[in-house]
């Protein structure tokens, strides 16, 4: 049986229909809302011949049809086309994510935010692997008699602070000389490579300082580091699920839940995704709670090097163009939000 230009057409009326209205779609409602240029007996035929192919299903509930996976799929790969977003809202956009931006960490964060507040559904947005992510400067800064903050940036915008407790007092001078000696040291230097560079003995001509920095320091910097290296992930809108049809069963509601709960596993499962925009539907998820879920994610990228991932999760009934042309614009524009950090100054070290 063929899938004519006929079929598809229709095929295409109805999921848009169900995908805008949540309700199952009859052949009367076609035949009313969309010009088909045939007869309601025609398109019941039609459709029949769609459910027959795998296109369509049969609620009990119901007279109408529903889309399957497999017509999602068919939509995705050869009928979507490109949502061109309007201008204004562009601008709306950038200016949101614009208007928010510290360190690249919140950057991103807050991206995840703006995009569950577009698409209303559960957002999250993923930090980049940072093992190859490189130093720029170290500094101490002092606190009160025996306290002080061990600041360290990398060059993709991460800031990391840390507040160490010393055994005895310390002066300016030798912080200062510490942070110079560190920042000389590993600046340019992977995470990874700084990991296994130990400097304590090259800060020979300060006694003290090399004692604040073997006993105090070093160990904090060394964790600081390890920490750096974790990747992070934001989720927003995970109370969105319950203004969504599908999640009026509370049993489906509640596996979602679990789902997002277990981050660890969602997080694996987001690195093991290829990179680029990826759409996968229902039982094309690895995951099989995951099996009636669809999710979107597109992969940005900070200085040329660093990837991450931002995206959607939700009912297999979404959107589909009008969410990737959102996920694909502001992750487009996370590299332009993440110089305006000031990530690319120079500093005085």
């Amino acid at each position: 049986m063929d899938l004519n230009e006929r079929k598809l057409k229709i095929l295409q009326a109805i999921i848009h229909d169900f995908v805008t209205t949540a309700e199952p779609v009859g052949s009367r409602t076609l035949s009313k809302k969309y010009e088909l240029g045939v007869s309601p007996a025609t398109i019941r035929n039609e459709m029949s011949d769609l459910e027959d192919m795998g296109y369509l299903t049969h609620p009990h509930t119901s007279a109408g049809r529903v889309p399957s996976q497999k017509a999602y799929r068919l939509y995705v790969n050869d009928l979507m086309s490109k949502y061109e977003i309007p201008q204004a809202e562009k601008n709306a956009i950038a200016d949101e994510l614009y208007s928010n931006i510290t360190e690249l960490d919140q950057t991103i964060e807050h991206a995840a935010k703006i995009l569950s507040d577009i698409t209303n559904l559960t957002s999250f947005a993923m930090t980049p692997k940072k093992d190859q992510d490189v130093l720029k400067f170290i500094n101490l800064l002092p606190v009160d008699e025996k306290t002080i903050v061990l600041m360290i940036v990398s060059e993709s915008g991460k800031v990391s602070n840390m507040t160490l407790k010393l055994r005895q007092g310390y002066d300016e001078e030798s912080l200062s000389v510490l942070s110079k000696n560190m920042t000389y040291a590993y600046k340019g230097k992977t995470i990874s490579e700084a990991l296994t560079l130990d400097i304590v003995d090259t800060v020979h001509n300060d006694v003290s300082a090399m004692n604040t920095l073997k006993n105090s320091v070093m160990p904090s910097f060394m964790k600081t580091l390890e920490d750096m290296l974790n990747v992070n992930l934001y989720m927003d809108g995970l109370t969105n699920i319950f203004s969504i049809p599908e999640y009026n069963d509370i049993d489906r509601a509640k596996m979602f839940m679990e789902l997002i709960d277990k981050k660890e596993d969602f997080t694996k499962t987001l690195i093991q995704r290829d990179d680029g925009l990826l759409i996968t539907i229902g039982t094309e998820n690895d995951d099989e709670s995951m099996k009636e879920c669809s999710m979107i994610t597109a992969t940005y990228h900070v200085d040329g090097k660093l990837v991450g991932k931002l995206g959607v999760i939700g009912p297999t009934r979404m959107k589909y163009s009008e969410i990737s042309s959102v996920i694909e614009f502001l992750t487009d524009n996370l590299s332009n939000a993440y110089r305006l950090t000031g990530g690319d100054d120079d500093d005085d070290y």
